[in-house]
């Protein structure tokens, strides 16, 4: 076997184990060190085997984002240790000063929630928090189609807002609001307890396939700090807005909407959306600083991808 055909041979069991590792952690008992790792290299590995196209971008993405789920959802697998380990009082304490005395939730909840039927402006905050899963990356897409030069940079700026959140969601487990109602952490005043509205929406909405379709998503309920719906929004927006105002605009419009939505229906607490919005800000302003030395390693990697591309020469 030539040189070239051992590392695209290389590269393809790459990516197949990326994808792979995820999927049997469990099953195998792997360390997450090895899954991490593993699924990481699989972006990587493919630009080894397929030249640079849209399609190849796509695909690029798509494995970051499958690390970064198996990343997200792995503190998860051990509920008992990540219940001992997650914070629940700081932003709590946070969010009461805040609120001057009571969180904004609860305050928000107990002014313009009525009980009984659901408002229709608050199914449609209901349906922002569910059509996040979709908007940072229809943001890149729309990047990619129509402002394909600006690209490696939106989706550096996206993407890597994802990475550092997970890193954060790892190192400090922290609990939403809803969960620290339930666990009786919360103090509502004279008024009624807090309440996770948007649960309560989905199951009038979508019945008996309600659990499959919170399962489905929610992997990880104690990652709230930084709210990555909302930094990744905010990241989502900023793209947007430079390619012109008008998606600018349309971004920032749902960011915001988002942000409303994600205090008021006890998902997120305000200081979970200061600390996502930051996060994001942050990744804008090193992005450009870390071009150079990223550059240098992609031209690298690119330079050797390239050689395993190369046809081998005919005998």
């Amino acid at each position: 076997m030539s040189s070239r055909n051992a590392i695209r041979a290389a590269a393809w069991a790459a990516v197949g184990l990326g994808v792979a590792a995820p999927l049997v952690r469990r099953r195998l008992r792997l360390r997450a060190p090895v899954v991490l790792a593993t699924a990481a290299a699989a972006p990587v590995a493919l630009t080894f085997v397929v030249p640079r196209s849209r399609a190849r971008d796509v695909a690029v993405c798509a494995l970051q984002m499958w690390a970064y789920f198996a990343a997200y959802e792995m503190p998860a697998d051990d509920p008992e240790r990540l219940r001992g380990r997650v914070r629940v009082d700081y932003p709590v304490r946070s969010d009461t000063v805040i609120g001057r005395g009571r969180i904004p939730t609860v305050r928000l909840q107990q002014a313009l929630h009525r009980d009984g039927a659901f408002q229709t402006w608050e199914k449609v905050l209901s349906w922002s928090h569910w059509v996040w899963f979709a908007v940072p990356h229809t943001a890149a897409a729309y990047v990619l189609l129509r402002h394909p030069e600006q690209f490696p940079r939106a989706a550096a700026r996206i993407y890597g807002t994802f990475d550092l959140g997970a890193v954060i969601y790892w190192a400090v487990p922290t609990a939403p609001p809803w969960f620290a109602a339930e666990a009786g952490r919360i103090d509502p005043g004279d008024g009624p307890q807090l309440r996770r509205l948007m649960r309560e929406y989905g199951e009038g909405l979508w019945g008996e396939r309600w659990p499959q379709l919170y399962d489905a998503f929610g992997g990880n309920p104690l990652a709230a700090m930084p709210s990555l719906h909302f930094g990744t929004s905010v990241a989502a927006a900023q793209v947007l807005r430079d390619t012109g105002p008008v998606a600018g605009a349309v971004g920032w419009t749902y960011a915001a909407t988002l942000g409303f939505a994600l205090v008021y229906l006890g998902e997120h607490y305000v200081t979970d959306l200061v600390a996502g919005g930051s996060l994001a800000e942050l990744v804008r302003r090193v992005t450009p600083r870390a071009a150079g030395p990223v550059s240098h390693v992609a031209t690298a990697i690119g330079r050797y991808a390239a050689y395993a591309r190369r046809p081998d020469p005919t005998p």
